[in-house]
């Protein structure tokens, strides 16, 4: 975010449960997120904006382009997916029933085995693999629960073809989670969108943040975005 924060307005939001965004009540809702955060970014003075969607946020900012057409100009999708196929489905499942143990160590183990590409692992000492994982344990959002029970229902297969802005589509190559199978469909069913991969796991801002934020700044520079 410092980073496109240097030649961009940038807007992050926090869902609920995580950062200083209360913890929901009920279960969490596509269409709420997604109003929500165009919301969001019209309360900071925005009119029109571009969206970056990470991950559980890709299927957000893609519901929030189909209904706000006039709001967003252009889509940024890393990591991300259309609909949970059978590879992601028992990993969130996963996700949910260690998140609900209240085991954030646990829970820890697994997202660092699951989101850190081979290389990026592989390259890692003993220490600092183990540091990465207490960092994950600190950093686990309290509405980690909310967001896993959402990530399973979310599928915005019908809205792709609604997509009229401008389309970015970053495959992670070596992600555990979301498959370059999914990536592709997302790419494939939204008119126009463009591909183009990063050679890391779940965790580009990690692995290799001045490669991913050049891929997103390129894309805004082409657009005017």
């Amino acid at each position: 975010m410092k980073g496109l924060a240097a030649q961009h307005t940038v807007v992050g939001v926090d869902y609920p449960g995580s950062g200083d965004t209360p913890r929901s009540t009920t279960p969490l809702s596509l269409d709420d997120l997604a109003d929500q955060l165009v919301a969001a970014a019209v309360a900071e003075g925005l009119e029109t904006f571009t969206l970056s969607g990470y991950s559980l946020g890709g299927p957000v900012a893609i519901r929030a382009g189909a209904r706000h057409p006039e709001r967003v100009t252009a889509l940024v999708l890393t990591a991300t997916f259309p609909h949970r196929d059978n590879r992601l489905s028992p990993a969130l499942s996963v996700w949910r029933k260690l998140a609900e143990t209240g085991d954030y160590e646990l829970l820890a183990e697994y997202l660092t085995m699951m989101a850190l590409g081979a290389d990026a692992m592989e390259a890692m000492p003993a220490e600092q693999l183990q540091q990465a994982v207490g960092f994950t344990a600190a950093s686990v959002a309290d509405g980690t629960p909310e967001h896993a029970e959402l990530a399973p229902r979310a599928d915005v297969r019908d809205d792709l073809t609604r997509i009229k802005a401008p389309t970015l589509v970053i495959s992670t190559t070596q992600d555990r989670f979301t498959s370059t199978r999914l990536h592709r469909q997302l790419a494939d069913g939204i008119p126009g969108a463009r591909l183009t991969e990063i050679h890391t796991g779940h965790l580009p801002m990690v692995e290799r943040p001045e490669e991913w934020q050049k891929l997103i700044t390129d894309f805004l520079t082409q657009h005017n975005a």
